[in-house]
């Protein structure tokens, strides 16, 4: 008897298809699961590659999103080494290559839910072949720095990139004891994330920390015979033993070309239900754009936050001939250590906002954490910045940063945003005070006054 089970095939076994497979589990039965990963090792979080380097977490093989057995014992197929090459509508079939035998076959499937994540770019400059020049995703770029961190025969390190990823190699860096400098083609670090009031209290951490922070770098090559032997710009030579790229991101689509409709930066297109041009094609992640609920049109937001509430939605529509509701979209929030600074940020901030075209206003506002009779030694500094739209005062975006962790204080802003709220809404919100904590009015009702020109309080 044929099996009459339904075939699902998720493609990607990161975060959202983990989420996907969670699911599927969750809500259905009579399916048949088949999870294909491409990689070795199932699951490895970059995001957790920081803590990794730094040897705060327990084993390099538990940081992970799941081990296969979570999934195999429920009697997913969770094949690793298999790329999937190909997609052929017509037949309702991937063509997929074991990397292992290098033998290719066709899986079928009744619904195809892709998952194909980014890959990091590699400088187009001459030298990134050189040994020693390394990039910083995945489980095996992970292991391979992690032992050049430990070898006292690498002394220079530069990390070319200052964003997320840039930051957390340049510390990982710091604290295992190199020298290290940081390169980025802008004019700030972090500047695609965070308005300059706050990238310049960290920059100038960075500084204290011993990071030779290099901006506008104009890098034109790698230099070394074999290995890498320094970073040579349009102005100067860095002596670097270890070059750490961390330039950005590129979507994972060259294998869906001619197949699946991309955009002209190589994103997959999808509508409101998160439906290809194929039918039963899903794309969920990093490779595709996501609605903003701040910039209210799709926009690239690469984060695991995303692609979990992507993979929540598909799967609960999933079997729907037309979708209850469209995908809510999202707001888009992160959050990072710099040394002895933490900040986290929501929405958009002056540079996102002016690439999709927003017009905003933005106010910055400076405070203590607690009341004033409280000493400087146990009232750190704390700092809020509004993004909001002029016309209605409705917040688009914020950060919160200081060497206290407010973090939190980020999730807030976030459920601002995403229920709309106003500058008014947020001046006169209820929160607690209690003087070990915080002040009588709370750090972010005070930023919404401030914003609002209120009495300084």
């Amino acid at each position: 008897m044929a099996n009459s089970k339904t075939k699902v095939v998720v493609v990607g076994a990161s975060h959202g298809g983990h989420q996907s497979v969670l699911e599927l589990l969750n809500k259905y039965d009579n399916l048949d699961i088949t999870l294909f990963e491409a990689g070795d090792f199932v699951s490895f979080m970059s995001c957790g590659m920081e803590l990794y380097l730094e040897n705060s977490v327990t084993d390099v093989n538990d940081v992970r999103n799941f081990r296969p057995e979570l999934f195999t014992e429920q009697g997913v197929k969770v094949l690793n080494n298999h790329q999937v090459n190909r997609i052929n509508a017509d037949r309702k079939t991937i063509t997929v290559l074991d990397t292992k035998t290098n033998q290719e076959r066709e899986y079928e499937y009744d619904k195809l839910i892709l998952s194909s994540g980014v890959t990091p770019n590699s400088l187009p400059i001459p030298g990134t072949d050189l040994e020693n020049v390394f990039l910083m995703r995945g489980y095996d770029w992970a292991t391979k720095i992690k032992s050049k961190l430990e070898d006292p025969t690498i002394k220079n390190v530069t990390v070319i990139g200052a964003g997320y990823i840039g930051i957390e190699a340049v510390e990982a860096s710091v604290k295992a004891g190199k020298n290290v400098t940081l390169l980025e083609v802008i004019d700030r670090p972090l500047g695609t994330y965070l308005d300059s009031e706050m990238t310049n209290i960290l920059q100038a951490h960075l500084e204290e920390q011993g990071v030779k922070v290099v901006m506008n770098a104009n890098i034109e090559g790698l230099e070394g015979k074999h290995s890498v032997a320094s970073v040579r710009t349009a102005d100067f030579e860095y002596p670097s033993d270890l070059v750490i790229q961390a330039a950005g991101i590129k979507p994972n689509t060259d294998w869906l070309k001619g197949t699946i409709d991309l955009d002209n930066r190589g994103w997959i297109n999808n509508n409101e239900y998160l439906q290809t041009n194929l039918p039963d094609v899903y794309a969920i992640g990093d490779a595709t754009l996501v609605y903003s609920i701040a910039a209210e049109k799709k926009v690239p937001i690469a984060l695991a936050t995303v692609v979990r509430r992507e993979a929540r939605y598909v799967v609960e529509h999933l079997f729907e001939k037309v979708p209850s509701v469209p995908f809510k979209g999202v707001v888009g929030s992160s959050a990072l250590s710099v040394f002895d600074y933490h900040f986290a940020a929501t929405g958009l901030n002056s540079f996102t906002a002016a690439r999709s075209g927003v017009e905003t206003k933005a106010d910055f506002y400076q405070d203590t954490l607690r009341p004033a009779y409280v000493p400087e030694s146990n009232n750190p500094k704390v700092y809020v910045q509004l993004l909001f739209d002029p016309a209605t005062h409705r917040i688009l975006g914020g950060a919160v940063l200081s060497k206290y962790d407010i973090t939190a204080q980020g999730n807030v802003l976030a459920l601002a945003v995403q229920q709309r709220l106003t500058l008014e809404d947020l001046a006169d919100a209820d929160f607690f005070f209690q003087p070990g904590f915080d002040r009588q009015w709370s750090l972010l009702n005070l930023a919404a006054q401030h914003a609002l020109k209120g009495p300084k309080f």
